[in-house]
């Protein structure tokens, strides 16, 4: 299993990122959470194995259609989380 943080910057709110992420993440079987950031940056947590989450992480650095990735902070975390599902958090 392997656990990673990502922070995504550029146009990413107001484009639906968060809603376009959960349902990436879920088709690829992954565990973890998404959220807004006051920044206007959005962050999210991926758990899985490694290819669904290399994938995901390949996914974010471009996002949705109307989205403008600048850039993606990657941070592997190093304990897997014990959470099930994909959720979509409040702004943080």
């Amino acid at each position: 299993m392997k656990r990673v943080h990502v922070v995504v910057t550029g146009r990413v709110q107001g484009v639906c990122f968060r809603y376009w992420t959960r349902q990436k993440a879920l088709a690829l079987g992954l565990s973890g959470w998404v959220r807004n950031r006051q920044d206007g940056s959005v962050e999210a947590e991926f758990c899985g194995a490694d290819r669904p989450v290399n994938e995901m992480l390949r996914l974010c650095r471009k996002g949705p259609d109307a989205a403008l990735v600048q850039q993606a902070r990657i941070n592997i975390l190093l304990e897997p989380a014990e959470n099930t599902g994909f959720s979509i958090l409040a702004t943080r």
